[in-house]
């Protein structure tokens, strides 16, 4: 069995978070994706750049309720020189005129749920996983490979959020940097798919995106969903695989 473990730690520093949480199982290879769907996920994808739009209502990214949020969110715990939220990252390619380009149909459909509403997601293959997946500020020294050409290691920091497994890290600073190790691939069955939230202000803005990326990998990519959950303080984890 293994877990979505929110540590104390966490809750601790953000007691009003939420995450919303999909698992996708016998998801399709990237090369089985229909033709016709994959064009409709690059489609959604466009759509979402579009949609993104009406969030940005400063034209300085840091003025912006979205990219705030989670810039006071990130002075709360320790991290790396430079590191953002990927929110941040998505929404200063639209204000740039730079859409978010299609990855991979995976990929895709969570950056364009991402866009749309303004929130951080992610995706992690949950095979690779060893043991527990556990959100909680470390101790430092965590083993940690970056996605990226010629990336080295790149263990956490003390004082970091990372999302932690037995084998290492999983997710640099929260939500900044994905590993290597655990990161999706076209050939990906079983996905951890993940929505979060540090806003309770939009805890129902959480509820809906995590609705529609569940019902988009269903549509899409041929996945059963096991789990859709909302984890909050009140519901700390949820067993991701049996």
């Amino acid at each position: 069995m293994k877990k979505f473990v929110t540590d104390a730690s966490f809750w601790e520093l953000f007691d009003g978070a939420s995450f919303g949480v999909v698992v996708a199982r016998g998801m399709k290879p990237a090369a089985d994706v229909a033709p016709e769907d994959a064009a409709a996920i690059e489609q959604l994808l466009a759509r979402a750049n579009a949609q993104a739009e009406r969030h940005l209502e400063s034209p300085t990214l840091s003025e912006n309720a979205p990219v705030r949020v989670w810039r006071q969110a990130y002075q709360q715990f320790k991290t790396k020189r430079g590191a953002r939220c990927s929110i941040e990252n998505l929404l200063k390619r639209v204000l740039k005129g730079n859409p978010v380009g299609s990855i991979s149909p995976s990929v895709d459909i969570y950056n364009a749920i991402s866009l749309k509403y303004a929130l951080p997601l992610g995706g992690e293959d949950i095979d690779a996983f060893r043991g527990d997946l556990v959100l909680r500020v470390t101790e430092g020294g965590d083993d940690f490979t970056p996605l990226g050409e010629g990336a080295e290691n790149d263990p956490t920091l003390p004082g970091e959020l990372a999302y932690l497994d037995d084998a290492g890290a999983v997710c640099r600073c929260w939500n900044w940097r994905d590993g290597v190790r655990t990161a999706l691939t076209d050939e990906t069955e079983n996905a951890f798919l993940i929505v979060e939230c540090t806003d309770p202000a939009r805890v129902e803005d959480c509820r809906a995106a995590t609705d529609e990326l569940a019902e988009l990998v269903e549509r899409y990519l041929g996945a059963t969903i096991a789990v859709k959950e909302l984890v909050t303080s009140e519901n700390r984890e949820v067993v991701i695989a049996e």
